[in-house]
């Protein structure tokens, strides 16, 4: 069993380092000698072995075919034993929830979704620990091998009883869940669970099973509201883990004065505005497909209309696209300034806007940011849609297990 503790809560042992460094190459890489293990790692070639002989012992990987020899034995190939151990991932997007089962190879064996309540309370919570159980009874794998599970949840969380506040938009109070989180999950699952941040989630999944491991600095715009920031590689959370919290609110302010800044520095909508910016349109007469698809009555419309009207090449859902897409673009190319990083990903479920979303983004970078940072910086769509955040944590809880191996 992992010890209950994440790779965020302290320093790497020289042990760690070595174990996740040796791991991660062998999935990423498998099958692959020991001598080009060694060549990745930069360490020697007797460490390496001396480690792999115990994830040998341990069925953590296993020995395969034989590699081509240049002059010799031919040297015997290593890859990860994926059925050796199983994780569970649960995470919340913009408009339902994903839970995943997988092996340690990130292979998904079993995967469900379900439309989340609407509110944040305790009650998504709990829904989020029956999606976790329904996943292990669903899968058929043995239980004994599910060592632990992940939750991707929005909010700031405290690193103590991981319980979180979830900051909300436009005036709205903070809504606090003083329920643990991890608590809940471990009393129901009986396996060790780690609770992260929904964006901290979904970049780390990006890094880590998506993009080139030579990127350091990454930035995941999570939607409107967060961000996932990777600096030199690592997850930063700040002093308090309240970092990536795009907007700035002021609880005695008033509510007009907080919607006039939300474009700037203010909080905004999950949707960046957009479902909004829809219904005051189509409620003053402009012709679009909306209307029919919230059955006439512009207030009903949702993010998923726009979507599907965008998707129907619509010219108003495109326009409002471009706009809230050029506006968003604005808090990014701030960003790109400050930060400077090599890519930046769009995800959180905007990303499903496709490329009027994408481009009015790309121009606004272009356009407001120094042309140093934003000619060195890509922006692109996330890879793993709605599943980022749940094979984000499960990449958390895969990587202690390497860690700790």
């Amino acid at each position: 069993m992992i010890k209950q503790m994440l790779l965020k809560d302290r320093i790497l042992s020289d042990k760690e380092r070595k174990n996740l460094g040796i791991l991660e190459v062998i999935r990423k890489n498998g099958p692959i000698s020991r001598t080009d293990i060694s060549k990745i790692t930069e360490l020697n070639i007797v460490t390496v072995s001396n480690y792999v002989g115990h994830y040998i012992k341990e069925g953590l990987v296993v020995e395969g075919a034989l590699d081509e020899s240049t002059g010799g034995r031919k040297p015997v190939l290593i890859e990860l034993n994926p059925k050796s151990g199983y994780v569970v991932g649960v995470g919340l997007n913009m408009l339902n929830m994903v839970g995943v089962l997988v092996d340690l190879e990130i292979n998904v064996i079993t995967e469900i979704k379900r439309e989340r309540l609407p509110e944040n309370s305790e009650d998504v919570i709990n829904q989020m620990v029956d999606l976790a159980a329904e996943i292990i009874e669903k899968s058929e794998v043995d239980k004994a091998k599910i060592m632990g599970a992940g939750v991707g949840v929005p909010g700031i969380i405290d690193e103590r009883g991981r319980t979180i506040r979830w900051p909300q938009s436009l005036g709205e109070k903070d809504i606090s869940v003083c329920l643990s989180i991890k608590d809940t999950f471990e009393k129901r699952l009986k396996i060790p669970t780690f609770v992260e941040n929904d964006a901290n989630a979904a970049v780390l999944g990006e890094k880590w099973l998506g993009l080139d491991r030579d990127v350091k600095h990454l930035i995941y715009m999570f939607s409107g509201v967060g961000v996932g920031i990777i600096v030199n590689g690592e997850i930063y959370r700040g002093a308090s883990g309240a970092a990536g919290e795009l907007g700035i609110s002021n609880p005695a302010a008033s509510k007009e004065e907080i919607v006039a800044m939300t474009t700037n520095l203010g909080r905004w909508e999950m949707d960046i505005g957009m479902t909004k910016r829809a219904q005051e349109l189509v409620s003053k007469g402009n012709a679009s497909m909306l209307k029919d698809s919230a059955g006439g009555n512009p207030s009903k419309i949702t993010f998923k209309h726009i979507v599907e009207a965008v998707k129907a090449k619509d010219p108003l859902a495109i326009k409002i696209v471009e706009e809230c897409g050029y506006t968003l673009g604005k808090k990014i190319a701030f960003l790109v300034n400050f930060m400077n990083p090599e890519i930046v990903v769009i995800g959180g479920g905007i990303e499903d806007c496709g490329a009027p979303l994408l481009d009015s983004i790309k121009k606004a970078v272009k356009d407001w940011s120094v042309e140093e940072a934003a000619s060195r910086t890509k922006i692109i769509p996330s890879a793993f849609g709605e599943n980022a955040v749940a094979l984000g944590v499960v990449g958390i809880v895969v990587r202690e297990i390497f860690a700790q191996a």
